[in-house]
């Protein structure tokens, strides 16, 4: 069984599965079924305001699900996310880091120093 509640502790969507099945693939599914009816006319509310999950729930598919709706989001990562995120090399705007540019390039023209100089010796 998969639920979706609001803070007051009243279901807003509920989605039954087989017990075998995974959380993550369901939260897009519970969310969808998500329908708050206004007060006054008018079709009912679809959106929430915000998210909040456990773990499971963490997935690039789901956030960027949540990104893509404009939802808000509250859920914890896991511990080897946040370890590979920070051991990642950065990357702004799609561009390299001044230090790995420089790493690489003093890395390059060693190594074609040493062939140069190598060539020369054996012509």
């Amino acid at each position: 069984m998969h639920l979706a509640v609001e803070q007051a502790q009243k279901p807003m969507s509920l989605v039954i599965t087989a017990g075998q099945r995974g959380d993550s693939p369901q939260f897009q599914v519970v969310l969808g079924r998500i329908r708050v009816p206004r007060l006054g006319p008018g079709r009912p509310r679809t959106r929430p305001d915000k998210v909040r999950a456990d773990k499971a729930y963490g997935s690039r598919a789901n956030r960027a699900y949540l990104r893509k709706r404009g939802i808000r989001c509250t859920i914890p990562e896991r511990r080897d996310q946040t370890a590979n995120r920070k051991n990642a090399v950065p990357a702004v705007a799609g561009h390299r880091s001044s230090t790995l540019l420089t790493t690489k390039s003093a890395t390059r023209w060693s190594a074609e120093s040493i062939a140069s100089s190598a060539t020369a010796r054996w012509r």
